[in-house]
């Protein structure tokens, strides 16, 4: 029926090599010692792009803010002078026959 060796340590069904395999890199592993500050280092370097990012994304931010007031002011002006709100009652018009219109 089922092909696969059986009576590894790891439980039946487990192939040998798979076994053997897993020893072996448990062994290398074993032996991995991490460098005396790597974490605080990397640590220093995430913390350093970081500050980075938030401080570009922050000048983006304002630059695009004072384009956007530049536009507005730069269309203000620019309108001509007799357009806009006017607050209070409408100018008096004369009437169309009279002698001052």
């Amino acid at each position: 029926m089922n092909a696969r060796p059986t009576g590894s340590p790891n439980g039946p069904g487990v192939p040998e090599t798979e076994t053997r395999l897993q020893e072996a890199l448990a062994a290398v592993a074993d032996q991995v010692r991490p460098a005396p500050g790597a974490y605080r280092a990397a640590s220093a370097g995430w913390r350093r792009r970081e500050r980075r990012r938030r401080l570009a994304l922050a000048l983006l931010t304002a630059v695009v803010f004072a384009l956007a007031v530049l536009a507005g002011v730069r269309v203000l002006n620019s309108a001509p002078s007799g357009t806009g709100f006017h607050h209070g009652p409408p100018a008096p018009t004369a009437p169309a026959g009279s002698p001052g219109g």
